[in-house]
């Protein structure tokens, strides 16, 4: 095992670099990324050059390419519910658990994180999640899930997600999930700055009608049209945060607007609401570039997650000090 300055993770399945980000700031460093999206690999290789960036398929990934790292994690793509309750390695090429336990019993790290929707904790897929569990029991790991919001975590957005832990029997039985924090910002309050950028005089009093925390945001699918916020009951709860759903814009609202303008969000706008730094730039035209924001893994929610994980296998003993994501973003708290 490496020592505690030098804790490694491989992700797979990394997408636009929100778990990457996440856990980059937890003290982990970037042993690969896999990721089978080319413009999401523009944007990992775009704003961390150093980065192992691997354009590929997860099943041409061979995991003894990585052994010696201290964690794999992913937000591997959720079974069908056509397959849940079958046995993992069902082969409906849209599963790629069997592929993620692979990778981990070819790696052998002592911690594993996998990320997913919430409608996996969900009891259609509670075989499957059995199957899941004892595969990796088998594989020497002591796992266990939960349900994590985003907005308990400093991200003004309402985003459960499905995190399931897992730390082999070589590995300290230190492991404790984040405590919660308090939420310090809102829709209106975070995006306050960008929206009046381009100086629309209807910005603060926007602001103080968006004072509440945003709904799930969603990255659409590649099959239909442009990005938006999302179906129809989505748009509706956006517009009480008095915000244009239908669309993305390309820029925030001008003089040109009255003050009663119900705005659109920029991709830079959403991408905050998501927890990235703004000096995070996703590469691509704003449909592509929209998907990799809007399937993202809010970093803030992956550094606490990692910060456990990095203190489990430090022992319980880490330095809270190092764990900051951007100085150059707007200020969340950070979990501990």
């Amino acid at each position: 095992m490496t020592d505690t300055e030098g804790r490694t993770v491989l992700e797979i399945c990394a997408g636009g670099g929100g778990q990457a980000l996440g856990l980059e700031a937890a003290g982990f460093h970037l042993a690969g990324a896999i990721e089978i999206d080319s413009h999401c690999c523009d944007t990992l290789r775009h704003n961390r050059p150093p980065w192992n960036v691997i354009q590929a398929d997860v099943r041409e990934v061979s995991g003894a390419d990585f052994r010696g790292v201290d964690l794999v994690a992913g937000g591997v793509p959720c079974p069908p519910f056509s397959i849940a309750g079958k046995q993992l390695g069902a082969g409906d090429e849209r599963d790629l658990f069997p592929e993620a336990l692979r990778i981990i019993q070819e790696a052998r790290p002592p911690a594993v994180l996998l990320e997913n929707v919430p409608g996996f904790a969900t009891a259609k897929f509670v075989e499957y999640r059995k199957h899941l569990l004892s595969s990796l029991a088998r594989l020497g790991y002591s796992a266990e899930w939960r349900i994590i919001n985003a907005c308990n975590f400093g991200v003004p957005q309402l985003r459960p997600r499905f995190i399931l832990v897992g730390l082999s029997g070589r590995c300290p039985h230190s492991f404790m999930w984040p405590t919660p924090v308090p939420l310090q910002t809102t829709v209106g309050t975070l995006l306050l700055p960008l929206m009046a950028s381009r100086g629309w005089s209807g910005a603060e009093g926007w602001a103080t009608k968006a004072n509440q925390i945003a709904p799930t945001i969603v990255g659409g699918s590649k099959k239909h049209g442009g990005p938006d916020l999302g179906p129809t009951r989505a748009r509706r709860q956006w517009a009480t945060l008095q915000v244009d759903g239908l669309s993305i814009a390309d820029e925030a609202p001008g003089k040109e607007c009255p003050p009663d303008y119900a705005p659109r969000l920029t991709t830079r706008m959403v991408a905050r609401l998501q927890g990235f730094p703004d000096s995070w730039e996703f590469v691509g035209k704003k449909t592509v570039a929209y998907r990799q924001v809007g399937n993202a893994f809010p970093p803030p929610v992956a550094m606490a997650v990692g910060s456990s994980i990095f203190e489990a296998l430090a022992g319980g003993n880490r330095d809270e000090s190092r764990l900051v994501l951007d100085e150059t973003r707007t200020p969340l708290p950070v979990a501990g």
